[in-house]
């Protein structure tokens, strides 16, 4: 998705305030910072982007209890560099580095270990924002909760986050014992992350969208523990930043950077295929074996860092990603049905993605207590047609089983579906900005879309 906007890029918290002061009463504003979400959630057509990088300053960091204050432009990679050498980890990341901690929060991120650890929001101890009429406010979780539930997952309609304190996790040793399970079903799929949970730091699953009968929903499940001293001779050794760095180089020759040129050919139906049926077939060894493999913090949690610029191999058109979140009991039932209506279609998405998560209580939320399932599907111009109503026809399913969708994956819904998964809480998003924002002035290309606010 693309629209043209005037783009401002502040070189700290003043300077933003000037920008904001300084602008038309009548423009309308959004926030962006490094573009990581994958529809319009921070474009805003023929208005103001104001592009937050360039506030990246950690304000303080205490290695002895993990706490850190940084602004909205440091990114993930920045904060977790900072943190990993004294023996801290983000407490949740995206499968990407690339974020900004303003956009995390913007979009209230999950990662990995969303079946314990919940959302970011669960992490961060108080943020500053700025409003529209210019005045700064500091939010704390203990003594502003519904202010705080409101902002964090609010993409940036209700005020700008300008920095945050958040509480990082410790790790024991800079690598995680990975296992494999490869169950055969997505009702197994379910059943292993239910039994696994409570032993895991980490699990989520890969799904196989070409396999069908019996066999539906079949796929791999990686499951992460943190590896100490009992468990790995290197644990202090690999904190240091260079055993985290994903190498620049495959098989130490080709340069990464060139890698998504040599995907390109297998960006069809029949070469995906092939990919996940070899993947299948590698996991169901592993898992036969019980191989189990030490892995640092990085390489498990930034895959998609693995290959820079993998989204250009899907071509001009590009990708979409549906994303829905099914409270438990109903998962299987959908997450089933959607597989199998894609395959029908002729429209199989490439990647599909398991996690399990827990619900809280913040306002417009996507976290329900169950699981979530995110299909990418390749966009040509002759399937654009049949994709956006295949995903319109989900949100109905979802809505129906009393899940959500998660709006920085989101392109294709409507001010309907919308309201039938979120109901009065969008109400209450309106309301809120009503209070702040009174004369509408944060707005992006996604509110309008989805008529939030």
């Amino acid at each position: 998705m693309a629209s043209s906007a005037t783009v401002h890029r502040p070189a700290d918290v003043e300077a933003l305030r000037s920008i904001v002061a300084s602008l038309d009463p009548s423009a309308t504003v959004a926030l962006r910072g490094t573009g990581c979400s994958y529809g319009d959630a921070s474009l805003n057509g023929g208005g103001v982007v104001l592009d937050l990088t360039r506030l990246n300053r950690v304000r303080a960091f205490d290695p002895k209890t993990g706490i850190v204050h940084v602004e909205a432009g440091v990114t993930v990679r920045d904060l977790w560099r900072l943190s990993v050498p004294h023996g801290w980890w983000p407490p949740v990341v995206s499968g990407t580095a690339a974020p900004t901690i303003g956009g995390i929060l913007g979009a209230n991120i999950h990662g990995k270990n969303a079946f314990h650890a919940g959302t970011i929001s669960n992490h961060v101890l108080r943020f500053g924002a700025l409003l529209a009429d210019g005045s700064r406010i500091e939010v704390d979780r203990e003594r502003d909760p519904e202010l705080f539930g409101a902002f964090l997952g609010s993409f940036g309609l209700l005020g700008i986050i300008t920095d945050a304190v958040i509480r990082l996790k410790p790790v024991p040793g800079g690598r995680m014992r990975v296992s494999v399970l490869a169950p055969r079903s997505l009702g197994a799929m379910i059943a292993d992350f239910e039994r696994e949970k409570d032993g895991a730091d980490y699990l989520v699953g890969w799904i196989d969208g070409f396999a069908g009968g019996s066999e539906l929903g079949r796929g791999v499940i990686h499951k992460a523990v943190y590896a100490g001293p009992d468990d790995d001779p290197e644990a202090t050794a690999s904190l240091a930043l260079e055993r985290q760095d994903l190498p620049s180089t495959l098989f130490g020759v080709v340069p990464k950077s060139i890698m998504w040129a040599f995907l390109r050919p297998f960006l069809n139906d029949v070469g995906m295929s092939m990919i996940n049926r070899a993947k299948d077939i590698a996991a169901r060894r592993e898992a036969a074996v019980g191989k189990t493999y030490l892995q640092s913090h990085a390489a498990f949690a930034f895959l998609l860092d693995y290959v820079p610029g993998w989204k250009r191999a899907y071509g001009a058109a590009g990708l979409i990603q549906y994303q829905s979140f099914v409270p438990a009991a109903a998962a299987e039932r959908v997450h089933s049905r959607m597989i199998a209506e894609a395959k029908a279609r002729g429209l199989t998405p490439y990647l599909l993605v398991y996690k399990r998560h827990l619900p809280e209580r913040g306002l417009m939320t996507h976290a329900v207590d169950g699981f979530s399932m995110a299909m990418d599907f390749r966009v040509t111009e002759s399937r654009r047609g049949p994709l956006w109503d295949l995903c319109r026809e989900y949100d109905g399913w979802v809505a129906e089983a009393g899940g959500r969708i998660y709006f920085a994956k989101d392109a294709t819904s409507t001010p309907e579906n919308v309201r039938r998964m979120f109901g009065s809480e969008v109400d209450a998003l309106a309301a809120l900005k009503k209070r702040l924002d009174p004369h509408g002035r944060w707005r992006t290309d996604l509110a309008r879309r989805l008529a939030l606010g």
